[in-house]
């Protein structure tokens, strides 16, 4: 019961509490609307503009509501240069890398360029060498085929001089030339080939002149005979032939073949 009693007394001071609380806020509404209407009559009119521009800066604080504002609008402004000042930043790290990309473009090229010479060039070398080394083989080839050519030679004078009297001769001459057949046939085998100048034009590029014979049964300056053999290894001269030239005969003076014409004195 005792406790009863006490809730019930604090619910009747809760009432009273709220009931002087009503009366209080009622009395200063009732105080302070006169004091606002006059004020309102007596503050002088405001653009609209104006009042535009407070409600902007206006917060629940008062005065220091417009200071914080003005901070934000300082922060505001202060972020944007920044941002400005990164934009511009990037757009120089952008041109400065634009420009180190065309210089490495530039270095590109003249490398691209470079490796292309280098090509050529090495494939100038490669042909270069691989002439020069097929030069060197016929080189070889000919000084060792020039080494040759006299016992063909000798081997050619037997044939024509020597004269088989019995089988036994003959039997020997048989079997040197069967030596000789192969040796002509080894450097058919290597390209060599003998020339033929009989009948053709005297040539010195292939013919060496040792004899002439005057005779008017061949035009001047034709092959007559051919002393030694020459030889040729594919286009290249292994030795010049040794050959006998026509020469046209002298001609006889007319008044040796008619004495009897008469000589005219101007």
């Amino acid at each position: 019961m005792i406790e009863e009693d006490k809730q019930q007394e604090n619910l009747d001071n809760q009432q009273d509490d709220s009931l002087e609380q009503s009366s209080n806020q009622s009395d200063a509404t009732s105080v302070e609307a006169p004091t606002t209407s006059t004020e309102a009559k007596q503050a002088p009119s405001v653009p609209d503009q104006d009042l535009s521009e407070e409600e902007e800066f206006d917060t629940d604080d008062g005065n220091q509501g417009r200071t914080v504002s003005a901070a934000e609008m300082a922060a505001a402004v202060a972020r944007a240069a920044e941002q400005a000042a990164a934009v511009e930043s990037l757009m120089m790290s952008n041109q400065a890398y634009q420009a180190q990309i065309e210089e490495l473009k530039g270095q590109v090229e003249e490398l691209k360029a470079q490796y292309a010479r280098l090509g050529a060039d090495f494939d100038n070398f490669r042909k270069r060498t691989e002439k020069e080394k097929e030069e060197l083989d016929l080189l070889s080839k000919c000084a060792t085929i020039r080494e040759l050519l006299p016992v063909i030679d000798n081997f050619e004078r037997a044939r024509s001089q020597i004269k088989p009297q019995n089988d036994a001769e003959m039997n020997i001459h048989k079997s040197y030339q069967s030596v000789y057949k192969q040796m002509v046939d080894a450097l058919k085998k290597l390209g060599v080939s003998p020339m033929r100048p009989e009948g053709q034009e005297f040539d010195p590029n292939l013919h060496e002149a040792i004899m002439r014979e005057t005779t008017d049964q061949y035009p001047e300056g034709t092959v007559v005979e051919e002393l030694m053999r020459g030889y040729v290894l594919d286009s290249r001269i292994l030795r010049h032939a040794m050959v006998k030239v026509a020469v046209a005969p002298e001609p006889v003076a007319a008044a040796e073949e008619n004495p009897e014409t008469p000589v005219t004195e101007n």
